[in-house]
């Protein structure tokens, strides 16, 4: 974990100056990073604002999932959660979009509204697909899931304290908590095609017309 701020929201300004703050102190992205996010538009237009041409953006797919089917009547939302589920997780770009395409008019005729949230950066939750690494890395880059474990961790170590001296307090804790879990961090999986993922980072943003390196 190479940083935190405490804030309310993850809003764009406090989450463009986090970022900043990151490169400042050394974070190397000449070589094209892959950022994992949720579908907060705040972070989105940091890593846009920051990251400019260095970076490609992996939606993840249980946020996404879960935003289309919370618009659609209850007695149809497993239904779709299983569709959905299905079409991402197909091997390769071709098949994955066929199959989320299929869904999407399957969805039209019952909620536009439904539609349009898949529809909201489509692209962006194939990215490990279209880098040709969606197999060996999506298990681990296809969500948020490393971030939200972490989370988990760390409230097991903070959710108890309900009284706070002040923000000095907030930070020291929250510091000594990430110390305390680091060590027991395990590996992606599949972190030893980590090098095809810089690769493949690097060959698409070139392809684009944005030198990273």
């Amino acid at each position: 974990m190479l940083g935190f701020v405490q804030t309310a929201t993850e809003n764009e300004l406090v989450c463009t100056q986090f970022l900043r703050s990151l490169m400042e102190r050394g974070l190397d992205v000449s070589r094209g990073v892959l950022g994992v996010i949720d579908g907060s538009k705040g972070l989105r237009k940091a890593v846009d604002k920051v990251l400019a041409g260095k970076a490609l953006v992996q939606r993840c797919h249980w946020h996404k999932r879960e935003n289309v089917v919370r618009y659609l009547p209850a007695g149809r939302q497993a239904e779709f959660r299983r569709k959905l589920q299905n079409g991402y997780q197909q091997p390769t770009y071709e098949k994955a979009k066929a199959a989320l395409k299929k869904v999407r008019a399957e969805l039209a005729p019952i909620n536009q509204s439904a539609v349009a949230s898949l529809d909201e950066g489509f692209e962006e939750t194939l990215t490990l697909h279209r880098l040709g690494l969606f197999e060996e890395l999506g298990r681990s880059f296809k969500t948020t899931n490393c971030i939200e474990n972490l989370n988990a961790l760390i409230g097991r170590r903070t959710r108890k304290v309900n009284h706070w001296r002040n923000s000095e307090q907030k930070h020291r804790w929250l510091a000594t908590a990430v110390l305390d879990v680091e060590p027991h961090l395990r590996k992606v999986q599949g972190y030893r095609h980590l090098p095809r993922l810089r690769a493949a980072l690097h060959s698409t943003l070139k392809i684009r017309g944005k030198e990273v390196a």
